[in-house]
């Protein structure tokens, strides 16, 4: 390893002053600089020529994780710490994107409730005021997307459900669980952005049946969600 290291920074440093700090002899190194690849490093350059094609196709987002699983995928097996160190040793640091997922479509013509709640989160018992918010989840296997009901007393989520598709029925589905749990009186100010599945006549529906009192977030604040804390910040997708 600490010949490896003088080898890469001979261009910067002298070899004799790197030998001294190193604590190894200059002969040493120079048998090491001249002795032939072994069968392993021959097989780590192979292995490291996949690696670094695969690293380029993803456009710099593989970490060793997925490396693993996409040369193993193709019939190249190699450990997945072997696969780690070659990164590691030659710098191929996956880098991170911001995924982003729209989730709130207030382009629509269902009705829209006025801002009841007006960022008055503070309730003195529970069952006063519930929030609604989705949000997305980035797995190995894809996006899961999460709808909530959040009671703004306990902090506490009445109702949720999870999908890896986005569909109307998403948000629903966690209303009617929170109402199935809480059984609640009427009365109780829901609170959502102006998302077409919180405005959808279904939607609407269940909160007349059941007595609520529809609160929607002005166009374009985010600050509704953020305030809640429901999701663990301000909703991306808010227009």
């Amino acid at each position: 390893m600490r010949f490896s290291f003088i080898d890469a920074k001979r261009a910067e440093f002298p070899v004799a002053r790197l030998c001294e700090v190193l604590e190894v002899s200059q002969s040493g190194y120079f048998a090491w600089k001249n002795r032939p690849a072994s069968e392993r490093q021959c097989k780590d350059m192979v292995l490291l020529a996949h690696i670094r094609e695969r690293f380029r196709l993803s456009r710099e987002t593989y970490g060793s994780p997925r490396m693993h699983a996409d040369l193993t995928e193709d019939g190249i097996f190699a450990g997945r710490h072997r696969i780690a160190r070659l990164m590691r040793d030659n710098d191929l640091k996956a880098r991170q994107k911001r995924r982003f997922k729209k989730t709130t479509d207030s382009n629509h013509g269902g009705p829209v409730a006025p801002n009841h709640l007006d960022q008055d989160f503070a309730a003195t018992g529970p069952d006063q005021k519930w929030a609604a918010d989705i949000s997305y989840i980035w797995t190995a296997e894809g996006w899961l997307y999460l709808a909530i009901v959040l009671d703004l007393y306990s902090r506490r989520i009445v109702g949720w459900t999870v999908r890896d598709r986005l569909k109307k029925d998403l948000a629903l589905s966690a209303l009617q669980r929170a109402v199935a749990l809480r059984q609640p009186r009427a009365g109780i100010l829901h609170h959502s952005d102006r998302g077409s599945q919180y405005c959808s006549y279904d939607y609407q529906l269940m909160l007349g049946q059941h007595g609520f009192i529809a609160s929607m977030s002005g166009k374009g604040n985010c600050y509704d969600c953020e305030s809640v804390g429901a999701l663990g910040g301000p909703d991306p997708c808010c227009d």
